[in-house]
C-alpha cells in the first residue's frame, strides 16, 4: 500500500512501479469525484455516482472505501481476492483510512509504505503545478496534509520523495525485500525437505 498527503507523489511512484514490475497488478479503486483530465475510466478510477457507491458499500463488496474531501473512494473486493488468489502482488495507492482498514481484514499480507514530500513548500508546489484543482482544494489539501502526515507511524515503511530516481529505487528494494520474507515463500518447507532428502 502506498499513501501520502495529495501531491507527495504516490500516484508517480505507483505508476513507475506498474511499469518496472509486470508481477504487480494495481488495484483501480471506484470513486463518486469526477476523472481529472487525462484519467481514464476502468484504469485510473472506475467512476460511479453516489447511489451506485453506497450500494457496493452496504452490499460487502468493497475491502475499504473513505470519504476524501466530499467524494467517496473504494476498493472492490472481488478483483483483489482473485489477483492474490492466482498468486500475484496487489498494489493500492490509498489514503490512511483505507490502508487501516486494508491492515485489520488483510493483516498478514499488506506491506504499508507512506511517502513523504521533501518540504511543505515542494507539497504546495507540486499541487499548484499541476493545474487540476482550483485554488480552494489546493489550499484544502494543504491544510488536510498536517493531519494526513499525523499517520507515518502506522506504516512499515517511509519514503521521503525528494528525488524521483532514488524513491523509485527505495521502493523497488522495499519490493523485493518483502517478496523474499520466509513467511511469503510459498512451497518453501517442501523444497527444503525435498532438498534434504537429497543430501
Amino acid at each position: 500500500m502506498l499513501s501520502s498527503p495529495s501531491g507527495a507523489g504516490k500516484t508517480t511512484l505507483a505508476r513507475r512501479l506498474m511499469e518496472a514490475d509486470r508481477g504487480i497488478s494495481m488495484s483501480v479503486s471506484v470513486t463518486t469525484r469526477r476523472p481529472r483530465p487525462g484519467e481514464i475510466d476502468g484504469r485510473d478510477y472506475v467512476f460511479i455516482d453516489e447511489p451506485a457507491f453506497r450500494r457496493m458499500r452496504d452490499d460487502g463488496a468493497l475491502l475499504e472505501w473513505a470519504r476524501v474531501f466530499d467524494n467517496f473512494y473504494g476498493t472492490p473486493r472481488e478483483p483483489v481476492e482473485a489477483a492474490i488468489a492466482a498468486g500475484h502482488d496487489v498494489l493500492f495507492d490509498i489514503d490512511w483510512q483505507g490502508a487501516q482498514q486494508l491492515s485489520e481484514k488483510m493483516k498478514h499480507d499488506v506491506v504499508r509504505v507512506f511517502i513523504l514530500p521533501p518540504s511543505a513548500a515542494a507539497l504546495e508546489e507540486r499541487l499548484r503545478a499541476r493545474a487540476q484543482d482550483p485554488e480552494e482544494v489546493v489550499q484544502r489539501r494543504m491544510d488536510d496534509a498536517s493531519a494526513e502526515i499525523s499517520h507515518w507511524p502506522e506504516y512499515d515503511y517511509v519514503i521521503v520523495n525528494t528525488d524521483l530516481a532514488t524513491s523509485m529505487a527505495g521502493l523497488t528494494a522495499i519490493l523485493t525485500a518483502e517478496r523474499l520474507r520466509r513467511d511469503r515463500l510459498n512451497g518453501l518447507s517442501a523444497f527444503v525437505r525435498e532438498m534434504q532428502k537429497s543430501l
